[in-house]
């Protein structure tokens, strides 16, 4: 009788793809899933032939190959030659093939297109079960597991070993946790304070609601459905048909108090707890949105429709911002550039978008982004004007890795005290309270910390560097507030 085939072997071919493969093992073993992938490589280290070998031979269920412009070899200026596959590469795919026809084993062979890479780089490949994780990677693991799923993987849900621990024992941090007094910097951008109500104005049509909302307000008003929200208390609304105005009445309008969003309250009816939360969130984006738009921003929006804002040349004199760091004797003034040359095809951006929390900390929640402009200005577009998600993508995540978690802290610090306008960050949520919001995030004392080391061990066991993945993984499932409509 053969042996049950349930590892999931991982080929990749260059430390280039490290990353992305480590991610990979990483989440299915997280999964259930019985996870190989060649560790010796990972640290620089020699093939064992006879191993890989014997594993595909005789115990792998899946063969995954890392599919991306690596795979390939190259001439002497550095452009690929498709067709032609790095030895590694040819050796272990070309065993995969010849074993899948053996044991007719269906897809035994995927491709996992994680650079946009074209679908023929070498014979064949455009008749393999192909998965693109180039735009995005949560979206390409979704796929993949679904296809595990349908043809039956095994999984183990004790499986929590194995790779995870060699990877902590010997890619990570040596030192690992210690004792030590240290500041922690989070990603929340405290809200102190706001208005003891908001309001919810409801309206016959959403046609009728959305030509309110894109009028011109002295206060920040946000819209999901019919519905528009503000802080502000409006006696009535006008909108103009034809040079005359008309005088719009809200069908219903729900005074809510802020204290019973954050304790909770019981409703059968409209508006329920989650109702109001949701509103309240989409009055926050519409807020931030708001305070950047005064500011000058530029926006970008992600594949998670998410908007990521950036400085351009027009509103940040010199491209760096000064900025101090709190709790410190020497009140040492230190500067970071948020906008720089990016080799020789543009220009890269500092970006953050947000996302409004209201536990436990009322507070948007900063997500950190690489944005890339031909011009300083407007992202790269392909030849048809759209803008070129994918190089943007690709690029992002090689930019982005050169970062380490103190670069990645210091531009978010930078980036808050460069939108202030006139030494402070403030805006007018209604006709009598003004929105003023701190340079800092919120911080945390601890009495423990690590050493962060200056090489290419610092990359985590679940490291992303493509903040887009996590906000899409943070959600899925959820029932969240709409898209902000852009104005």
């Amino acid at each position: 009788m053969s042996e049950e085939r349930d590892i999931i072997f991982i080929s990749h071919a260059t430390p280039d793809d490290n990353d992305f493969s480590i991610w990979l093992a990483s989440r299915l073993q997280l999964l259930g899933y019985e996870v190989w992938i060649d560790r010796n490589a990972l640290i620089g280290g020699e093939k064992f032939w006879q191993d890989i070998d014997q594993i595909i031979r005789n115990k792998a269920v899946k063969f995954l190959l890392v599919y991306s412009e690596n795979i390939c070899q190259r001439d002497s200026n550095n452009s690929i030659i498709p067709g032609q596959l790095k030895d590694g590469v040819y050796k272990e795919f070309s065993l995969a093939e010849s074993i899948g026809k053996q044991h007719s084993l269906s897809d035994f062979i995927v491709l996992l297109n994680i650079d946009g890479a074209t679908y023929n780089l070498f014979i064949g490949a455009d008749r393999l079960n192909q998965i693109p994780f180039y735009e995005n990677w949560a979206t390409g693991f979704n796929q993949l597991v679904k296809k595990l799923k349908s043809d039956n993987v095994p999984v183990d849900a004790s499986n929590d070993a194995g790779f995870g621990s060699w990877y902590e024992n010997n890619y990570t941090v040596p030192n690992g946790i210690i004792q030590k007094n240290e500041l922690y910097y989070s990603n929340w951008w405290p809200i102190d304070s706001l208005p003891a109500f908001f309001y919810i104005y409801e309206f016959a049509s959403e046609k009728q609601a959305k030509a309110l909302y894109n009028l011109k307000w002295e206060y920040p008003i946000g819209k999901i459905s019919n519905h528009l929200i503000s802080f502000n208390e409006y006696q009535h609304f006008e909108i103009e048909e034809e040079g005359t105005k008309i005088s719009v009445k809200p069908q219903n309008i729900h005074k809510i108090k802020l204290a019973n969003v954050f304790t909770g309250f019981d409703s059968s009816s409209f508006p329920t707890h989650r109702d109001a939360e949701n509103h309240l969130k989409q009055l926050l984006k519409r807020v931030f949105h708001l305070m950047m738009k005064d500011r000058g921003m530029f926006w970008y929006e992600m594949s998670n429709k998410q908007l990521a804002y950036y400085f351009t040349p027009s509103n940040l004199s010199g491209l760096k911002v000064k900025f101090e760091f709190p709790h410190r004797i020497s009140r040492k003034i230190k500067s970071k550039k948020l906008i720089g040359k990016y080799k020789k095809l543009g220009t890269w951006h500092f970006a953050v978008s947000t996302k409004p929390i209201l536990f436990p900390s009322l507070a948007f929640s900063l997500k950190s982004h690489i944005v890339f402009t031909n011009d300083g200005y407007k992202p790269w577009v392909k030849e048809d004007g759209n803008i070129d998600k994918d190089k943007i993508h690709s690029h992002r995540r090689a930019k982005g890795k050169r970062f380490f978690n103190e670069e990645w802290r210091d531009m978010v610090l930078a980036f808050l005290n460069g939108i202030k306008k006139d030494g402070v960050i403030e805006i007018a949520l209604s006709n009598n309270f003004i929105l003023t919001m701190s340079s800092m995030p919120e911080l945390f004392w601890a009495d423990f910390g690590y050493y962060e080391p200056k090489d290419n061990s610092r990359q985590g066991l679940l490291s992303i560097y493509d903040f887009e993945d996590a906000e899409q993984l943070e959600d899925f499932g959820q029932l969240e507030e709409e898209p902000l409509e852009i104005s």
